[in-house]
């Protein structure tokens, strides 16, 4: 048996309220009262495609032995680095080792559907692997996209070894249907009419591909369980199925209301919400839109009720914060020309030879246990710390990604400049050893003390917008949150 052996999945805690959006633009376009029902999932100014594909892997490998991992694909269209492979940082941040295949697949909203057939079609079917796809995608402001789309990411095990979804088969058709694009030089979406892109693209590349795969399994359309269509378009799933014969009530919500439609990540965000509920022996059918459309077969396996994830869709949709405040959004997302003052001016040029040489420490933040004494320490020093060993070259790599922490000492600071002030930063205290001085995000006001439990989280610590690079690093965040 092959095919989905685990899953994980992140939805930024951020929600901003769709009415904000209506209010700050329905001056010009007050259509948009019409689409002010909900929330929306934004990003964090430190958080990006790189930084949510971690925390969707971390999720996914909770329950998928990081070891086993040969592969790993990063599915998206808003990569940070055109030529840098994005998908070798997410491997190190979640610590995946050297030995494995790293690819970054783009260019299409099926990109995510395209990458996981050709993992679950690959010849070495007994070689796991992991699929991460993660979209942070900007907007025009006051535009439709703007009220419908949302950032997030998740994480697919593929392989033969607890499998929990069955992979029956596949099929793709190909056409190129330019429901919108995005050139070399432009940062944001051009798209075309909504009707025509239901009538001329979903109606006719869907049922295309779905067709071709369910004949060639000898299912019927009736016999599907769930059915995932992603789109912004909330009524075109349900035409879709109609179209094909596909009951009703298996079509699986796209969550425009309480999420937002996550690009090519949101196919595998919505089999997610799927595998949080289905149960063994149901089938789901898993379509993806772009330039065609791919369709995916899949039999639910009684190894998914031992094998869900610490988060999963509905854990991460749970964990929200409602954001108000329409100008920090803008702002987070660069599409106002913030004045940042002088301290924000700064040069930021990052030392590529220094971040290689302690990119164990960076990325993967790994730290370092002593053979002689069993002091745990982060970073790794060449001596261990202990005053009573102080052995040389003594230290055995540490990883302290998952391991908790609370805050010893912890500073608000309004004179150093951050992109959502006061800067949060203090000491923290790992279990079990170590202790390291980190800064805080996404704390909300009073919510931090010492004593309190935080969890790290790996993000953006600086942009070097001179030439165009970004600097990773992790970060604590109160575990309350």
């Amino acid at each position: 048996m092959f095919g989905i052996t685990a899953y994980g999945a992140y939805i930024p805690r951020s929600r901003l309220q769709k009415s904000a959006i209506a209010d700050a633009n329905a001056w010009f376009d007050a259509s948009l009262r019409g689409l002010a029902k909900g929330e929306r999932s934004v990003c964090n100014w430190d958080e990006d495609t790189i930084t949510m594909a971690v925390e969707a892997g971390q999720d996914c490998l909770s329950v998928l032995d990081p070891g086993s991992v040969k592969q790993l694909y990063l599915a998206s269209t808003t990569l940070p680095f055109l030529d840098r492979q994005n998908s070798v940082v997410v491997s190190q941040a979640l610590n995946l080792g050297s030995r494995l295949r790293t690819m970054d697949i783009s260019a299409s909203q099926r990109s995510s559907t395209s990458a996981l057939i050709n993992l679950l079609d690959a010849e070495k079917a007994g070689e796991a692997a992991l699929l991460i796809a993660s979209e942070h995608r900007r907007t025009k402001c006051g535009s439709r996209q703007e009220m419908l789309w949302g950032d997030g990411a998740a994480a697919l095990g593929v392989g033969s070894d607890g499998v929990i979804a069955e992979y029956l088969g596949s099929a793709s058709y190909v056409t190129d249907f330019v429901d919108h694009y995005r050139g070399e030089d432009a940062t944001l979406d051009y798209d075309w009419e909504e009707r025509w892109v239901r009538d001329e693209g979903y109606l006719k590349s869907v049922p295309a591909a779905v067709n071709e795969l369910l004949e060639q399994t000898g299912t019927q359309a009736a016999d599907i369980n769930h059915f995932v269509l992603p789109s912004d378009q909330a009524r075109t799933p349900a035409v879709v199925a109609k179209a094909l014969g596909i009951n009703a009530e298996a079509v699986v919500d796209s969550h425009l209301q309480d999420c937002g439609v996550a690009g090519t990540a949101h196919a595998l965000l919505l089999l997610a919400s799927v595998l949080d509920q289905a149960n063994s022996g149901e089938l789901v059918l898993l379509a993806g839109f772009g330039q065609g459309a791919d369709a995916i077969l899949l039999r639910v396996t009684d190894a998914l009720a031992q094998r869900r994830p610490g988060l999963g869709f509905n854990g991460a949709l749970a964990r929200r914060r409602v954001e108000q405040n329409y100008n920090r959004f803008l702002s987070f997302n660069n599409l106002v020309d913030r004045e940042i003052g002088k301290r924000g001016e700064l040069d930021k040029q990052s030392y590529l030879p220094a971040m290689h040489r302690h990119k164990d420490f960076l990325t993967g933040f790994v730290g370092g246990q002593c053979r002689s004494c069993g002091t745990i320490q982060i970073p790794r020093e060449n001596y261990c710390v202990n005053p009573d060993c102080g052995a040389l070259d003594s230290q055995d790599d540490y990883p302290m990604a998952s391991k908790p922490g609370r805050v010893k000492t912890w500073t608000a600071d309004r004179l150093t400049f951050d992109w959502n002030p006061p800067a949060y930063f203090g000491m923290v205290e790992f279990e079990g050893g170590g202790r390291l001085m980190m800064d805080f995000t996404e704390v909300e006001e009073g919510a931090i003390e010492s004593g309190v439990a935080v969890t790290t989280h790996f993000r953006i610590k600086q942009f070097d917008n001179q030439r165009g690079f970004r600097k990773y690093f992790w970060k604590a965040i109160p575990a309350q949150q």
